[in-house]
């Protein structure tokens, strides 16, 4: 019997491996004679980096660069095992989580750090790079990172804009002269699994602007600024990025990556999937598992159990969920490729318990999970 096991990380608790791990571990006790592929997997928010790094025998490459407000972050990026594809996550350099709530200023706040990681992978010389661009601090449309990679962004004096969404109402032209000639020869790949343009009432200023300490006048400043922002680039580079869906991701960093790195907006699981190879691993597979911290509704929308069930199903292959917290709501994923739904949680425990021993509750569920699967044999 061969068994494919590949939950995205428990949050808080256990990364994908280590939940991959703990799965095997409880289905071995019982069925010792079975096959065991483990795949950790991700959606291409926080963990990919990690679940792409094991699930390639990688390495992690920490890396000092500049954070939202300009100070130095200990940020990193992973190397796949064969050390052709970088993995980067723009929250460990421009993330919100750096930086404190009461200093929260979209006007400021730049990517310049994404882009001093991006410049890094360049110096292993990898073929291709995957960005996962979730919670942000910033709100610059990617001006910052472009920086980094030798972009000018200049006013109408000839001389460079200050970092931040604030300063670009002041751009007035953007020299491309300067510009990372290694970015020509790299395939770059964007987890982006939200559909905002950069501008408007759904554009990256309106909805996320609040949560990184814009207040409402400011949310119409950015708006402006990004609009503006969009007319330069269409005036010296020709692209139309302004209303593309993904582009206001990260404060705009999705527009960014489409204007300056010619990058594919892809939806993360997609990216994962594919950089996983889970499609091969399922040859001759008879069981999936698969799983995260919570399965709910809103599993459906993108997240890692229902990508790998779908590629599941394309085979025929039974597939088997287990998560930390199922929700009422969750039986929609049924519809979508999920046969069997369990939780981990062993009763009313305190949260902490959860947290605490997570390995233990997902090696039981798991061990109870083969059980069931050697009556039915």
């Amino acid at each position: 019997m061969k068994i494919v096991i590949a939950p995205d990380s428990f949050k808080e608790s256990l990364t994908a491996l280590e939940a991959a791990s703990a799965i095997e571990a409880g289905m071995r006790k019982i069925l010792p004679e079975a096959s065991f592929v483990k795949v950790p997997m991700a959606d291409g928010g926080e963990g990919t980096v990690q679940s792409l790094v094991d699930a390639t025998k990688g390495k992690i490459i920490s890396k000092t660069v500049t954070g939202p407000l300009g100070e130095p972050v200990k940020a990193f990026f992973g190397l796949s095992g064969d050390g052709k594809t970088a993995i980067i996550e723009m929250a460990a350099a421009s993330g919100l989580h750096l930086v404190s709530r009461e200093k929260r200023n979209p006007l400021v706040t730049t990517t310049r750090g994404t882009g001093e990681l991006i410049s890094a992978a360049l110096d292993f010389g990898v073929e291709k790079i995957i960005i996962g661009i979730g919670g942000s601090a910033t709100n610059d449309g990617g001006a910052g990172m472009a920086r980094a990679l030798g972009i000018k962004f200049l006013n109408v004096d000839g001389n460079e804009i200050s970092e931040g969404g604030g300063s670009l109402g002041e751009l007035a032209s953007i020299d491309m002269k300067q510009a990372d000639s290694r970015l020509i020869a790299v395939n770059i790949e964007v987890a982006c699994d939200v559909d905002n343009p950069l501008t408007g009432p759904k554009g990256a200023s309106h909805i996320f602007g609040p949560q990184k300490g814009a207040t409402a006048e400011m949310i119409e400043v950015l708006d402006g600024n990004l609009q503006h922002y969009a007319e330069i680039i269409r005036k010296d580079l020709g692209k139309d990025i302004e209303h593309i869906s993904g582009a206001g991701a990260a404060g705009g960093l999705g527009s960014g990556l489409l204007a300056f790195l010619s990058a594919d907006l892809k939806r993360g699981v997609d990216i994962v999937l594919e950089a996983t190879k889970l499609e091969e691993q399922l040859l001759n597979a008879d069981f999936v598992i698969t799983g995260e911290g919570k399965i709910d509704g809103q599993t459906i929308f993108g997240k890692t159990p229902i990508g790998v069930a779908k590629t599941a199903k394309r085979h025929g292959i039974p597939v088997i969920a287990i998560a930390g917290h199922v929700a009422q709501d969750s039986e929609i994923v049924h519809e979508h490729g999920i046969d069997i739904l369990f939780s981990v949680v062993p009763g009313v425990i305190s949260l902490e318990d959860a947290f605490n021993n997570a390995s233990t509750y997902v090696r039981n569920t798991a061990a109870n999970i083969a059980s069931l699967i050697k009556l039915s044999k």
